[in-house]
């Protein structure tokens, strides 16, 4: 039997409650979840309404605190217009279209690691690595600490202990069990940022030391925010795109022999992939004032889930949203978010998506996913992803 995820059980629930009633509230945890595309749409385009600050409401632990300044992911306008115009300076889409040869080499030697063999673990051979390694030269950070960034990126987006129904007391406790990790981490980059301003170079992080709007430049800390939200962030959605995309072949067998075919038809299938299967299901939000969302009146100061799993599949939107259509242009999902939020990494995820299975498919005559072993899976109410991906390859 082909792997499946748990949370797409989870799914066809939210599929069948959004057919009833798009918008409502979730009395047992005490907020609104938003299903269909038009209302989660509005929501992450509109930030005086809608805002990703959640001071006041959510669990405050100090250490993650400090190491949130600079993250503009829980920012509203005008500090988020801030951050994002001072690093869009630095990591340009030059940038990022620069880094193409690189990636290459990188997924190259990860391959040549594994020649002739018949099976692999692709997370710990090329879905792991490959972006880390791209984003820790792209920063100027030690390839060699990967290890560390692997266990950071573990601490932080394992999170087994929650579920989809968590009250604020067991995030709450769960915010103080990586309270120690955050420590770690905010005090490593602080020396990485401050070697690199001792020390400038071509490096993103140092662009980002010298970048300025009307004189402003970005602090230490605020920097800190961005690199470690790149570092860790970053390399674990394109270890998604790159695992989920592989089940999802594996599950359609005709339509990865076309993609081995024609590598051209690649960043239109990887986009399918991250409609079906996006990382995050869902993106959290605060109404600011009294709302009206779907016919209901939603309160200020409320908590709402807008559902980018649900939402990439209304029918309104995506004919016959069930398929899963290697072709479908145009493809409006909302996995890379919506507005001003809209993921500044996305050009490099999709980048190293692409290049990942286009040496994949010129090496091997094909691939599945190992039916005598386990797929291991994240827990699905932090990231849809795997931790465990066992391939078979038939080499050319």
């Amino acid at each position: 039997m082909r792997p499946r995820y748990a949370f797409e059980d989870r799914l066809d629930q939210w599929i069948a409650r959004r057919a009833e009633e798009p918008v409502h509230l979730d009395e047992e945890n005490g907020m609104w979840r938003l299903l269909d595309h038009a209302t989660v749409s509005r929501v992450l385009s509109e930030p005086g309404l809608f805002s990703s600050d959640f001071s006041g409401l959510a669990p405050v632990q100090e250490d993650f605190e400090a190491f949130r300044t600079g993250m503009f992911l829980t920012m509203d306008p005008p500090n988020h217009r801030k951050l994002r115009t001072l690093v869009s300076q630095a990591f340009t889409p030059r940038t990022v279209a620069g880094l193409e040869p690189r990636i290459r080499q990188i997924t190259d030697e990860l391959l040549d690691s594994v020649a002739g063999r018949d099976r692999f673990d692709l997370v710990d051979v090329l879905a792991y690595p490959l972006p880390i390694l791209v984003i820790a030269e792209l920063l100027g950070i030690p390839a060699g600490d990967r290890e560390l960034f692997e266990k950071w990126a573990k601490v932080l987006f394992s999170g087994d202990q929650l579920t989809e129904t968590s009250t604020m007391a067991e995030i709450e406790a769960a915010l103080e069990m990586i309270a120690p990790t955050i420590r770690e981490m905010n005090e490593y980059m602080l020396a990485h940022i401050r070697y690199h301003r001792d020390h400038p170079s071509d490096g993103l992080t140092s662009k980002l030391c010298r970048v300025s709007v009307d004189g402003e430049s970005l602090t230490d800390q605020e920097m800190v925010g961005f690199v470690a939200l790149l570092l860790v962030a970053g390399h674990i959605t394109t270890t998604a795109l790159i695992g989920n995309a592989t089940i999802s072949f594996d599950r359609h067998p005709d339509a990865a022999e076309a993609l081995r075919g024609d590598p051209s038809t690649l960043p239109v299938a990887l986009e399918e992939v991250l409609r079906c299967l996006p990382p995050f299901n869902e993106l959290g939000r605060r109404t600011t004032t009294e709302v009206e969302l779907g016919g209901r009146v939603i309160p200020a100061n409320s908590i709402i889930m807008a559902n980018i799993a649900s939402a990439n599949r209304d029918p309104r939107v995506f004919p016959d949203p069930e398929r899963f259509d290697v072709a479908r242009t145009p493809n409006p999902h909302l996995t890379f978010g919506h507005g001003i939020h809209f993921c500044l990494g996305t050009p490099l995820a999709r980048m190293e998506g692409r290049i990942a299975f286009e040496a994949l498919n010129r090496r091997y005559a094909g691939y599945s996913v190992a039916s005598d072993d386990t797929v291991e899976f994240q827990n699905p109410a932090m990231i849809v992803s795997v931790r465990k991906l066992p391939l078979d390859v038939e080499p050319r």
